[in-house]
């Protein structure tokens, strides 16, 4: 091989543009930056001008000019060689090719980044209240200064509207009290941050009442107080949350309305049939904490038996009626046993609270059921009926009426 040819070989290319930058990036270490990039970096040296800080790169970054008077003195004072800080970048390739950067920025994008971060996870967090206007509350976050509106304080503080000449006195009290508040919006961009005592309260009640739910049992036996009825039942408080006592668990006997058994502001006695954490509902009763009346029905009635009944309800099959003296147990008389040929409407027989005198049909204790019959027992006044021990059930198609009236 020849000089020439050798020397030409081994010559190396011209290296330009990218190419002298990837060169660069493989022989000298170092991360690359991004103008608006937040970086960790050590103190190198701390001077009146200048702070150098060591993040990472090809050459230290500082921060000079401008940045210096931003800092807060008492930051200034005590930072030294060797403290890790958070560094905003500036200019990744100042005019003397340094990384121009500002410890101030930092702490701002710091600061919004918390602030969406609690934002998010909807905490609630406590700050002191600087100053006050004629609108609401200014709290200071890290460096950020965030805004209660007057409509986003708790209800319990009375503040009159922002019209009244009132209010600004109001809210200056305030100043130098520390809140229970929660942010609801951060706006970067718009240099917004919002903060509400409503919504922390809202919150925090929101989790006692998760708690709360958490800690009830099915089966349990709490107290509580009727905080309201309605139509369909009872709330009843029970510290921490309100349970419902649908109008069928209110009692044994038959309930119309709660009012006739309940008042708002009584204390009772209730146990726990289900929990929905989900869509956080508990389902109270009252009556499972009493004997079953229905149990022992069966020793008390039986077919043949005459009683007295007071008609309870109507339906287009039949009446209900309940015994009377006995007034948890609730029979049916089915249309074909409330007189002798066709009935159109039970309401051409009876009415409701009319007390009548009926013969059992059957009993049936596990289906909380008793068939009873009016037309068996026209005529007769059932206190001179002999004991039941001794009557004799009577035989007619009427015996099966009960069973079949609830199919229609």
């Amino acid at each position: 091989m020849s000089y020439d040819s050798y020397h030409t070989s081994a010559s190396p290319e011209p290296v330009e543009g990218d190419s002298l930058a990837q060169l660069l990036d493989e022989y000298l270490p170092g991360v690359r930056l991004k103008r608006g990039q937040v970086v960790r970096g050590t103190v190198l040296r701390v001077s009146a001008e200048v702070i150098i800080i060591d993040v990472g790169a090809k050459c230290e970054g500082t921060v000079g000019g401008r940045e210096m008077e931003r800092l807060d003195p008492e930051v200034l004072a005590q930072l030294k060689p060797g403290d890790q800080v958070m560094v905003y970048v500036l200019n990744p390739e100042g005019p003397c090719g340094e990384i121009v950067l500002s410890l101030a920025r930092a702490q701002l994008e710091t600061d919004w980044e918390r602030a969406r971060a609690l934002l998010e996870k909807r905490e609630v967090i406590e700050l002191e209240v600087v100053s006050s206007n004629r609108g609401g509350l200014i709290v200071q976050l890290g460096r950020l200064r965030g805004f209660i509106p007057a409509s986003q304080l708790s209800p319990s503080r009375c503040v009159p509207r922002i019209s009244d000449p009132s209010c600004s006195e109001v809210l200056a009290q305030l100043v130098e009290t520390r809140l229970q508040v929660r942010v609801i919006e951060a706006d970067q961009e718009r240099n917004r941050l919002i903060l509400s005592e409503r919504a922390a309260e809202a919150h925090q009640e929101e989790e006692r009442r998760s708690q709360f739910l958490a800690s009830l049992r099915e089966g349990e036996v709490r107290r509580g107080r009727v905080s309201n009825l309605t139509n369909f039942g009872a709330f009843v408080n029970l510290g921490g949350v309100d349970g419902l006592v649908h109008l069928s668990e209110i009692s044994w006997k038959r309930v119309d309305h709660p009012n006739e058994v309940l008042e708002v502001g009584q204390e009772v006695e209730v146990t726990v049939l289900s929990v929905d954490q989900e869509r956080q509902r508990v389902a109270l009763s009252m009556k499972r904490l009493e004997p079953d009346p229905w149990t022992t029905v069966g020793e008390r009635y039986q077919a043949g038996q005459l009683v007295e009944g007071r008609i309870t309800r109507l339906t287009r099959w039949g009446a209900f009626a309940c015994i009377v003296g006995d007034e948890a147990i609730e029979g049916l008389i089915h249309v074909s046993e409330l007189a002798e040929g066709r009935v159109a409407h039970p309401k051409d027989v009876v009415e409701p609270g009319q007390v009548v005198t009926l013969r059992v049909v059957r009993v049936e204790p596990e289906r909380h059921r008793l068939a009873l019959s009016l037309r068996q027992a026209a005529g007769i006044d059932w206190r001179a009926e002999v004991p039941m021990t001794r009557q004799q059930p009577q035989e007619g198609p009427a015996t099966s009426s009960f069973g079949g009236a609830l199919q229609e």
